[in-house]
C-alpha cells in the first residue's frame, strides 16, 4: 500500500475511500504505540482518533520527499500525546498534585519513566536525521511491523538491499545516538 498516494488523494480530493484505508491501518498501529507508552485506553483510543483527524485535516501539508507517511502520521501521534500529557501536567499542577503524568505503572521507578520517555525522542530525533531511504526501511520494520519480504515487495527493491539498509540504517542510530550520549 502507498501511503504517501492515499495522503495525496486525500489532500487533493478529499479522498473518504483513501482515508478510510489510512484509519483502518494506522489507528490500531497509533492506539497500541500509545498503550505501550502508558497511555490509558482511553487516551490511546483519543490519540488515534485525533491523529487521523489531523491528518484528513493537514494532508496537504504533507511532503513524501522529506518523510515517510508512516513517520509523518506517527509524528503527529507522538506529538499529540505529550500535548496530552503536558496539558495533564498543568491540571495537575494546578490541582496540586505532584505526581508525574506519564505513570504507566506505579510500580516501575520516576527515572525509569523518564528515562524512557528521554529514549523514545531521542531515537525519533535520530530516525529523522536518517536518509529518506533509511527512514523509510526502519519505519515500514519497526513501527509497522512488515516483514522485510513485505517490504521490499512494496518498495519494488531487492529483499538483500531492504536487510542491507535495515543493517546500515541501524549502524548509522547508533552514530547517531552515541553522539548524543
Amino acid at each position: 500500500m502507498n501511503w504517501a498516494d492515499l495522503i495525496g488523494r486525500v489532500a487533493s480530493s478529499g479522498d473518504r475511500e483513501a482515508f478510510n484505508r489510512l484509519f483502518e491501518h494506522f489507528s490500531p498501529r497509533i492506539k497500541g504505540l500509545m498503550l505501550k507508552a502508558g497511555c490509558s485506553s482511553d487516551e490511546a483510543e483519543e490519540i488515534a482518533q485525533s491523529t487521523l483527524i489531523a491528518v484528513w485535516r493537514k494532508a496537504s501539508q504533507f511532503d513524501p520527499s522529506t518523510v515517510g507517511a508512516a513517520a509523518w502520521i506517527f509524528t503527529i501521534a507522538r506529538n499529540l500525546r505529550i500535548d496530552l500529557f503536558r496539558s495533564k501536567a498543568r491540571a495537575d499542577r494546578v490541582r496540586g498534585v505532584a505526581e508525574l503524568p506519564d505513570t504507566p505503572d506505579p510500580a516501575e521507578p520516576v527515572d525509569a519513566v523518564i528515562s524512557r520517555v528521554q529514549d523514545a525522542a531521542r531515537i525519533t530525533s535520530a530516525v529523522g536525521r536518517l536518509s529518506a531511504e533509511q527512514s523509510r526501511v526502519v519505519t515500514l520494520s519497526f513501527i509497522e511491523e512488515r516483514p522485510h519480504p513485505e517490504i521490499a515487495s512494496l518498495l519494488g527493491i531487492p529483499l538483500g538491499t531492504v536487510k542491507s539498509r535495515i543493517r546500515l540504517a541501524m549502524n548509522r542510530l547508533r552514530e547517531l545516538l552515541d553522539e548524543e550520549a
